[in-house]
């Protein structure tokens, strides 16, 4: 499918789709409906075995390779949390048969690296409260060379290979390579389809993919984006990376990241944004902070240099940074 990075996409695919098939796994033994709203002990279970494998995988296939990941093994080995590591072991187990709980935990510690020439980053659930709903959520992993994302992947449990929701469905994956197109395949099999964003030109007509958390952006700035903008239409409501892959496959348009008014000082993490945004830029569309500027992948663990997300099918991306400028979501709170 590719003629640059083949082996790394081909490991990334794989990556993502046993992780996400791990993921789901877990999701469908431990989320039940009397989990209570604070127990988070099946997302916990999921994002320590997620990356165990990512890192595994990695040392298998590119052990030179540096992996930024969002976890480390600290807080599992402590005496409180015996339950939750024996239960990422016996997880992490059932795919590889060698592990025990020291060995998961320096799977796990692998992605505590830092940012170099070349390295991956991986988000081993993204989408924390979509897991627990037992709606969105995603595995992600993306492969970044001289501060760009050379590849990318996303392993959709809930998303159908067209990139229709289908909670519980058979799944799909997304897969892009810079400057060679992205495209979505089953989890399981190897028909692949070729994204392209919408062709939607008028911001009136365009569909917004925003989080169902509201406390992750500044819903009043939101509402004023969508009235200057002259959006009629409900946003759509979905949690993860899932939103860039709906963006590339042409079932959205304009996806903001803006800064919530009670964390202004908030920075995306690499690992949030990595994936998504070379699959939205492959499928045609554009990915840059609210000011326009391009995503600065050269800081470390954060986009330091950037400030929040704007996304969109290219078409409506200047219509969208003017409506930002506008009503100042391109600056903090204190300086609206």
């Amino acid at each position: 499918m590719f003629t640059r990075y083949s082996k790394e996409a081909e490991f990334a695919l794989s990556a993502v789709r046993t992780t996400a098939e791990l993921c789901r796994s877990i999701q469908q033994e431990m989320v039940t409906p009397a989990l209570s709203k604070s127990d988070h002990s099946p997302v916990t279970v999921a994002d320590f075995a997620s990356q165990a494998v990512f890192a595994s995988m990695l040392l298998e296939h590119f052990p030179q390779d540096a992996l930024v990941a969002e976890e480390d093994s600290r807080v599992l080995q402590q005496a409180q949390q015996a339950q939750t590591l024996k239960a990422v072991t016996a997880y992490v187990g059932r795919l590889l048969p060698q592990a025990d709980s020291d060995q998961v935990c320096r799977w796990i510690d692998h992605g505590t690296g830092g940012a170099a020439r070349r390295f991956w980053t991986c988000d081993p659930i993204d989408g924390t409260k979509g897991f627990l709903r037992g709606d969105q959520y995603v595995t992600a992993l993306a492969l970044i060379v001289d501060g760009k994302v050379e590849v990318a992947a996303l392993g959709c449990p809930n998303l159908k290979a067209n990139l229709q929701p289908a909670i519980g469905g058979s799944g799909c994956a997304v897969i892009a390579v810079r400057g060679e197109g992205a495209w979505s395949t089953p989890l399981k099999g190897e028909e692949a389809r070729k994204l392209n964003v919408s062709a939607v030109d008028d911001p009136g007509n365009a569909r917004v993919l925003r989080s169902f958390e509201s406390g992750h952006t500044d819903s009043s700035k939101i509402e004023a984006l969508l009235s200057t903008l002259g959006i009629a239409a409900e946003p759509v409501l979905m949690d993860s990376q899932a939103k860039y892959a709906l963006l590339a496959g042409g079932s959205g348009e304009l996806l903001f990241r803006l800064l919530s008014p009670g964390q202004p000082d908030y920075r995306e993490k690499i690992w949030d944004q990595a994936a998504g945004s070379l699959v939205v830029e492959e499928a045609g569309g554009r990915v840059t902070d609210l000011r326009g500027q391009p995503l600065d992948f050269t800081r470390g663990r954060q986009l330091t240099a950037n400030f929040g997300v704007l996304a969109s099918n290219g078409q409506l991306h200047q219509a969208a940074l003017d409506a930002i400028r506008a009503v100042g979501a391109d600056r903090r709170p204190e300086q609206a």
